[in-house]
Parts: C-alpha cells; sequence; structure tokens
C-alpha cells in the first residue's frame, strides 16, 4: 500500500524568481532630445550649468541663433548652422563643424575638426592641434571666458587649462597660393563676436569675458614675438600647488610687465630622464628629478625685452617663502636654450 507524505510549502518554490539587476540598467535614461538643438531660427538658447553633465551633445539645423552650452560634454557635433554665435563648454573629446558658414564661437575642447567650413571665427581652446578640412576664411583666436564654474569642469572633462594649441592649426587639405585659415586681430573683442545672453534661462551664469579674468591663460601662440629675449619658467609639483602657484605667476605678470608676452604654456609629465635631457645642466638638477616624480610640472614662456629678469622677480614675489620648486632661465642666451628643449619634448608628449 503506498504512503502519501506531505511536505510543508517553500515560499521561495512559490514566488517568481526576482529578476537580476545590471549596472546598466541603474544608469539615468537618457533622451537624445535633452541633448539636441536643431531646427531653430533667431533664437537664444542652451544649457546652464549642472544640465549636461559630460553627456554627448547635437547642434544642427540652426539659423542666426545664440547657442550657450555652459557645461561640460562627451563630445559635440555641430551641422548646417548658418550665421550662429555658439559657445561650448569643455568637452573631453571632440567638437567637429560640418557644413557651417558665417559662425562665431568660443570652443574648448580635446580635439577640434571642421569639415567644408566657410568663415568661421573661433576662440579656441583645444589640448592638441586643430584640424581643418576643405574650410575657408576660417580665422583663430585664444579662448577668454570665465564663469564661476568653468574651472571646474575643465577639471571633470579632463583638460587643463595650461594645454592649449589654439594657433597651431593643421590644413588637411591645403590650396596652393591660397590660405584657408588665419589669427583674428588682437585688437578684436570677445563681446564683438559673442553677446552675454539677456533671457531668462541664463541670468544664473555670471560671465565675464575680460582678459584679467579668462580661466585659460591668454597665449600670444604662433604669433611674431615681440623680442629676441624670452624667458621659461617651470613649477614642479611640490608641497605648494603648483597649479596655484603658476596662476599666480601669471596673474603677476600680467599685472607688472607690459612689455612682456605670454607666448605659451604646457602641462606635462616628465620621468628623471626626462628631466634630465631637458635641464641636464642646471646646478639643481637632481632637485628637479625628485619634484617631477610627484606630479606634472607647468611650462611658461614669456617674450620681451628684459623678460629673465623680469620672471625671476615675480617668481620671487610669488614663492616668497614657501617651499616651492621652481625652474628660471638665468640668461638670455640659457633662455633660448630651455624653450627649445622644454616645449619640443612637451611636443613630442602631446602628440
Amino acid at each position: 500500500m503506498g504512503c502519501l507524505f506531505s511536505h510543508p510549502e517553500e515560499p521561495a518554490a512559490q514566488e517568481a524568481e526576482a529578476p537580476k539587476v545590471y549596472s546598466w540598467d541603474k544608469r539615468d535614461k537618457v533622451d537624445p532630445k535633452d541633448f539636441t538643438i536643431a531646427n531653430l531660427k533667431d533664437e537664444t538658447v542652451g544649457r546652464v550649468p549642472g544640465t549636461v553633465n559630460g553627456q554627448q551633445f547635437i547642434i544642427q539645423d540652426c539659423e542666426n541663433c545664440n547657442i550657450f552650452i555652459f557645461d561640460h560634454a562627451a563630445t559635440i557635433t555641430i551641422d548646417d548652422c548658418v550665421n550662429c554665435r555658439i559657445f561650448l563648454g569643455p568637452i573631453k573629446g571632440s567638437v567637429f563643424l560640418r557644413d557651417c558658414k558665417d559662425c562665431k564661437c568660443m570652443f574648448a575642447c580635446q580635439q577640434f575638426r571642421t569639415r567644408d567650413c566657410k568663415k568661421i571665427d573661433c576662440f579656441l581652446s583645444c589640448a592638441t592641434q586643430p584640424i581643418i578640412e576643405a574650410s575657408t576664411g576660417m580665422k583663430f583666436a585664444c579662448f577668454q571666458y570665465s564663469y564661476p564654474e568653468l574651472e571646474s569642469q575643465f577639471a571633470a572633462a579632463g583638460l587643463s587649462i595650461f594645454n592649449n594649441n589654439w594657433s597651431n592649426i593643421h590644413d588637411f587639405t591645403p590650396v596652393p597660393g591660397e590660405n584657408s585659415w588665419g589669427l583674428l586681430s588682437e585688437d578684436v573683442k570677445v563681446e564683438d563676436c559673442l553677446t552675454n545672453p539677456t533671457t531668462e534661462q541664463f541670468q544664473g551664469v555670471q560671465i565675464s569675458t575680460q582678459s584679467q579674468d579668462s580661466v585659460i591663460p591668454i597665449t600670444r601662440g604662433s604669433r611674431r614675438k615681440m623680442s629676441d629675449e624670452s624667458c621659461l619658467v617651470v613649477f614642479f609639483s611640490g608641497d605648494a600647488d603648483n597649479r596655484d602657484l603658476a596662476r599666480q605667476f601669471l596673474k603677476k605678470m600680467g599685472q607688472a610687465a607690459v612689455n612682456c608676452a605670454l607666448m605659451q604654456t604646457k602641462e606635462i609629465s616628465m620621468t628623471g630622464d626626462d628631466v634630465r635631457r631637458v635641464f641636464g645642466s642646471s646646478a639643481e638638477l637632481e632637485l628637479f628629478v625628485q619634484a617631477a616624480q610627484r606630479g606634472p610640472v607647468i611650462g611658461i614662456e614669456y617674450n620681451g625685452t628684459n623678460s629673465v629678469q623680469v620672471c625671476k622677480e615675480n617668481v620671487q614675489a610669488v614663492v616668497g617663502t614657501v617651499a616651492a620648486v621652481v625652474y628660471t632661465s638665468d640668461s638670455p642666451a640659457k633662455a633660448a636654450t630651455d624653450v627649445d628643449n622644454f616645449y619640443n619634448f612637451a611636443d613630442m608628449q602631446m602628440m
């Protein structure tokens, strides 16, 4: 005779097994429409700080518009825009303009490229060499802009405010006997190209276009040097924040050195062997070797009559009794070698 056994109910067997939750399921859903500006005419539009947060962004088919993206982004493409004024906050990757004409822009990015564009004026900060292709009437100047969130947005985008190749343009499709690009006159003011937005959306953004407020150091780039004398100043990592010291030095020079022009800045990492190759004749070489192992170094070139002496005085005024490691060229003759050695090395590192 068979036997029947009674088993207690097992709740786990009675309930449906809960679905697994993966990391990508927890991400906020992105609506592409939130990160697109398209098909507008005669409007002032954009995004305020904290609304893009590193997403990709698209701008296309706009005419006679003022477009402001006051935030950092991953990449931005701009297509088929005519007679627009466009500001873009720091971009971790690339800005790519295609089939645009008669636009005035302010961009900060890792990579910059145009294709089939005409008559674009661009105030630019670009970590790598900007590239134009099948484009004409391109004019460039150094990025010059500030608002309170901008410097932290540069950091969020992985961009150094000291690495800017704005004037080192590569024309991918040059035409013999023609110049497809040039530099904007130094007399051109930012507000002549980009007027600050006055719509209610942007009232909370505290904008300055004054040179002394610019987050990016304003360099002469590839413009002709004013003098045969230059000076190299290099701030090494140490107990004091070398980025802060470099900013203080630039501010001091801007206030006092009317006959000295800032040519270029660069923030790079150097090994001990790199330091020995670049600064091999310095009496403080081993101190520089040790300091370079703590973090990136910041090189600054000034040009102008008596620039070596002026730089030395302002370095001393900034450093004072602070425990800082700083190299300053000893003489005009040494400075010429210093500038070549440091920036040739820096250019190879940035490739």
